[in-house]
């Protein structure tokens, strides 16, 4: 069996400052989720994530390695249906429904994003929204405490 190679590099701080980047790290909303990842920075070079558990990452945060390298991240470019409207109700119907589902969304004024599936873009259709599937950065709302969790979910009893 062959022995797994060690990361160069060890990503093993958030930054609260926004300190210059010497390099950016891309990943999809997916993997910005994990706090123990190895993969690539956008210039090649080999990373690992060693981060809190339960950190998410947005595009815009600052990481620092174990060497002093400062790492933008950005969050890439997936496949999203992107829901508009200029009716605030329609808006907060289907937030609603979509949040009833456990679905991660992102919210703006006049429109709603979440990872592309054609069966909610049905449901979202038939209340009256406009859906437009494309490539874009996803950047859900974060949960009541402070990030996302798409994976468990807490009822009150």
């Amino acid at each position: 069996m062959d022995a797994v190679e060690p990361v160069e590099l060890q990503i093993i701080e958030r930054l609260h400052e926004a300190l210059l980047a010497e390099t950016t790290l891309t990943l999809p909303f997916e993997l910005r989720q994990k706090s123990r990842l190895r993969t690539w920075l956008d210039n090649g070079a080999d990373v690992g994530l060693f981060l809190p558990r339960g950190t998410v990452l947005r595009g815009g945060d600052r990481l620092r390695t174990t060497t002093g390298l400062v790492v933008e991240v950005r969050a890439a470019p997936e496949s999203v249906s992107t829901a508009r409207t200029d009716d605030p109700r329609l808006l907060a119907c289907a937030a609603y429904h979509l949040g009833n589902r456990h679905v991660p969304l992102q919210v703006d004024v006049g429109w709603l994003r979440y990872l592309h599936d054609h069966v909610l873009d049905r449901m979202v259709r038939e209340l009256g929204l406009d859906i437009i599937c494309e490539q874009a950065p996803f950047e859900p709302e974060a949960g009541a405490q402070g990030e996302v969790n798409v994976h468990h979910h807490h009822h009150p009893a």
